[in-house]
């Protein structure tokens, strides 16, 4: 059986150029070499998101346990686990991850729950978007004493895709 720390909280981001992750709702570029990406990140793991991003996606994603996470207690979504705790959120996901038989646990917004998820995450994997565009939502910066970059891939952008990317993982410097 796996262990706490054998699980690990994976953010999975696309940050513009100037760390824009979100305007009005939605995203401010599309990308849909990245949602395959994105797809191939959170399949058969469970995802932690904030209402706001629930509500830009629409549905329950297939293939993953969605918890979302919302002040509003009384809140149901039909498809989704909800809670207004992210320690509530963390530990319905690493149950989920152990019946899946899962190593990691996918946080995928918005930026509310970037930031506090940030703390508690092991890996970060960040789109970058080679754009500056006008948005609302913002990733928190990343310390380069607690972030360290361990791979980058550029990639041109393809004739779904509204602008160039790289792909770049994190991995936390730093024990928790």
């Amino acid at each position: 059986m796996q262990e706490r720390s054998q699980i690990q909280i994976v953010l999975i981001v696309a940050v513009a150029d100037n760390g824009v992750i979100g305007a009005g709702g939605g995203l401010p570029w599309r990308l849909k070499s990245d949602l395959r990406r994105f797809k191939q990140l959170t399949l058969g793991k469970p995802i932690v998101m904030g209402r706001k991003t629930f509500a830009s996606i629409g549905k329950p994603l297939p293939g993953r346990t969605n918890i979302v996470v919302t002040r509003d207690a009384g809140l149901t979504l039909p498809g989704a686990v909800v809670t207004t705790s992210i320690d509530t959120a963390e530990a319905i996901a690493r149950g989920d991850a152990l019946r899946r038989f899962a190593t990691e646990i996918a946080v995928i917004g918005g930026a509310e729950i970037y930031a506090q998820w940030l703390p508690l995450a092991d890996r970060i994997e960040l789109t970058a978007v080679h754009a500056s565009p006008q948005g609302d939502a913002h990733f928190p910066p990343l310390d380069a004493a607690t972030w360290e970059e361990v791979a980058r891939t550029r990639n041109a952008a393809a004739a779904d895709d509204s602008a160039e990317f790289s792909y770049v993982t994190y991995r936390r410097r730093t024990l928790r």
